[in-house]
């Protein structure tokens, strides 16, 4: 009796020691991306509460400490350890979150910078600034780390519930606007044990891109010129001009201009013109953008303009030195990666726009005089390959994280198709429903692609394998910034002292009001502009 029931149970252990490991796998990727679609649906208030918190504190490059200190606070009481004032940057950190061991480490990444003179009202379709004069978010990086966070957090409770390896890292691009982060956080090794960068930024549709997109890299340089104060009208004789020497920079650089190759972009602002006209300048200062398509092009470029510098030192009896602000090398995004993201913005699609945020985004399109006022996108883009030779544009320093470790960006449709960009009209539907529905949208695939990293082995393979086989076979990584060089930081310290006080008076207050709309009293849509409105066209 005694030898059957051991046999019994004997047999019933190794049925059950069997059974367990089944019991305790992770279920398929599949399920898992629905698991966590619903989470982050479940999460859409929190989405919005961060977005419009962010679109409150309208901060420029640098000077993004009230987004920094919101951000860590709110990861940090949910569990991740927090780095802070990373790579010498004031307003950088890095937010992070294990599970288990030996598992891959993903890194989500967005903008949080403002515009300078870009504050409106939001929900307001015409010009109609809160605090005038001040900062505002006329690109829409109030909404890139809503879409994180939430994704985040819904990829780390499926890791806690299916014992799935890995680390999820969170990180701001500070400055983006100067382009004046991201290289410095490169150089110090913040990205150095990342398997994957997933980047996202604002759009007006839900899209990735592999390979080289459209855009430029660029070097951002300020020259400063010092000469010899005298009285303007007593002795002008007696004085070195640093002005002139300014000026006959941005001369001599315009006619070069000529002879540069059409891809290239350059631009500059005279960022210290001197004191007052009866004296002299002493000291005047000149910014520049140099942008070109590829790491050779834009230290030639670079080159060029210290060369003509030097010209106009020697023509005023004056002396020149530069400062590199900023770099944004040429992008460049990994394919196996961008493959997996697009099949899941084929699940996700577009929102489901209302007749009234259509009627508000024409408006808003009109009163922009935007080339087309079709309203919000209703298609998705197509997914195609990158052009033989990309057309000139913009830049962006995520390009120096992807050339360091695999990366894509994913857009996502928070904003109004065909507005200028870097401009008032930029900010109107930042903190609407519009961008709540986009940023929703964009969270759900960042964690569909993040669980795809973390349980497929041979995407990270194939991702690794495309990084070092195809991207970096020919070209490897150029940095154009030293050990030496740091930050800007001093930078709109200024503009935010002066702006500061003002607008912390209209800083979101989540627990009082459901909405910013609501705290600011702006019914949605506006679609008519009020009898009492004595706002700018």
């Amino acid at each position: 009796m005694f030898n059957q029931r051991s046999a019994i149970w004997a047999l019933a252990c190794l049925l059950g020691c069997a059974a367990a490991p089944a019991a305790f796998a992770a279920p398929p990727v599949s399920a898992l991306k629905s698991q966590s679609v619903e989470a982050i649906e479940a999460r859409a208030k929190l989405a919005q509460e961060i977005n419009d918190s962010l679109f409150s504190f309208s901060e420029l490059a640098f000077q993004e400490f009230e987004t920094a200190r919101y951000l860590t606070a709110l990861l940090e009481k949910e569990g991740f350890t927090i780095q802070r004032n990373v790579a010498g940057l004031p307003s950088g950190w890095v937010a992070t979150w294990t599970h288990g061991t030996g598992g891959p480490v993903i890194a989500l990444g967005s903008d949080i910078d403002g515009i300078p003179k870009a504050n409106q009202k939001p929900g307001v379709p015409w010009r109609e600034p809160l605090v005038a004069g001040a900062p505002g978010h006329g690109e829409g990086h109030n909404s890139g780390q809503a879409v994180n966070i939430v994704a985040a957090l819904a990829v780390r409770d499926l890791m806690k519930r299916h014992n799935i390896a890995g680390t999820l890292m969170l990180w701001p691009g500070v400055a983006e606007e100067l382009v004046a982060g991201k290289a410095f956080m490169v150089r110090d090794g913040v990205f150095k044990d990342v398997d994957a960068v997933i980047f996202t930024h604002v759009g007006s549709n839900l899209e990735t891109a592999w390979g080289q997109p459209m855009g430029t890299g660029l070097v951002s340089v300020e020259y400063t010129f010092n000469g010899e104060s005298a009285h303007s009208a007593g002795a002008p004789w007696r004085g070195r001009s640093a002005l002139d020497a300014v000026e006959l920079m941005n001369m001599g650089w315009n006619m070069r201009r000529e002879h540069l190759r059409p891809e290239q972009r350059s631009h500059y602002v005279i960022s210290d013109g001197g004191d007052q006209p009866n004296v002299v300048p002493s000291v005047a200062s000149v910014w520049y953008f140099f942008r070109e398509q590829g790491f050779k092009e834009i230290q030639n470029s670079f080159d060029i303009g210290n060369e003509i510098s030097e010209g106009a030192a020697k023509m005023t009896g004056t002396t020149v030195t530069r400062r590199i602000i900023g770099t944004a090398a040429p992008r460049h995004f990994n394919r196996p990666i961008a493959e997996a993201a697009n099949a899941n913005i084929q699940k996700v699609g577009l929102p489901k726009w209302t007749v009234d945020e259509q009627a508000f985004a024409k408006l808003v399109q009109l009163n922009a005089k935007a080339p087309k006022q079709e309203g919000l996108a209703v298609e998705l883009k197509k997914f195609e390959p990158p052009l033989a030779e990309p057309k000139s544009g913009g830049s962006d320093d995520i390009g120096d994280v992807s050339w360091t470790v695999p990366t894509i960006t994913i857009r996502y449709p928070a904003n109004i198709p065909d507005l200028p960009g870097h401009n008032w009209t930029d900010a109107i539907a930042m903190a609407t429903p519009i961008a709540h529905k986009g940023v929703v949208a964009g969270a759900k695939v960042v964690a569909m692609t993040s669980l795809d990293i973390l349980t497929d082995a041979k995407l990270r393979q194939a991702a690794k394998d495309y990084f070092t086989n195809v991207q970096t076979k020919a070209q490897q990584y150029v940095p154009m910034i030293g050990a030496n060089d740091k930050p800007a930081i001093e930078i709109n310290a200024d503009i935010m002292a002066r702006y500061k006080p003002e607008l912390s008076k209209h800083y979101y207050d989540p627990a009082r009001y459901p909405t910013y709309l609501e705290q600011l009293g702006i019914p949605f849509p506006m679609l008519e502009k009020p009898a009492d409105s004595s706002a700018d066209q």
